[in-house]
């Protein structure tokens, strides 16, 4: 028996919840779903589990090793309308199974968007 059902959300930590809410709503096309006093949830596409942006201390120099992935059927689209822009964003890679980005908001959050068949 797991104790588990599911992942109830994924959170990064933010310096202004409401700004960027408002970044992952235009470069990521993100639909907001519910308004906190420090945080924002946002929806990603039709998956059940959502992005919780919550607001605080953010620290350059901290390491991030979590980081969500979303995925993509369209990456060449995805990484020209994250030029255009202005973020920062890698060149595609591909390890022979999977294809693949990193982009960062404006507080320096890793995300990444991935294609697989």
């Amino acid at each position: 028996m797991s104790l588990l059902k599911r992942i109830d959300t994924v959170c990064l930590t933010v310096s202004n919840a409401e700004k960027a809410s408002n970044w992952y709503q235009e470069v990521l096309g993100l639909t907001e779903s519910f308004i906190g006093d420090d945080y924002r949830i946002l929806r990603i596409g039709n998956s059940g589990v959502p992005l919780t942006l919550e607001e605080g201390a953010v620290n350059s120099s901290q390491i991030q090793t979590a980081y969500p992935i979303f995925y993509s059927d369209n990456m060449a689209e995805m990484y020209t309308i994250l030029k255009e822009q202005n973020v920062k964003v890698s060149e595609i890679q591909n390890d022979g199974v999977n294809k693949f980005l990193d982009l960062y908001d404006p507080d320096g959050n890793r995300v990444q968007v991935c294609y697989w068949e």
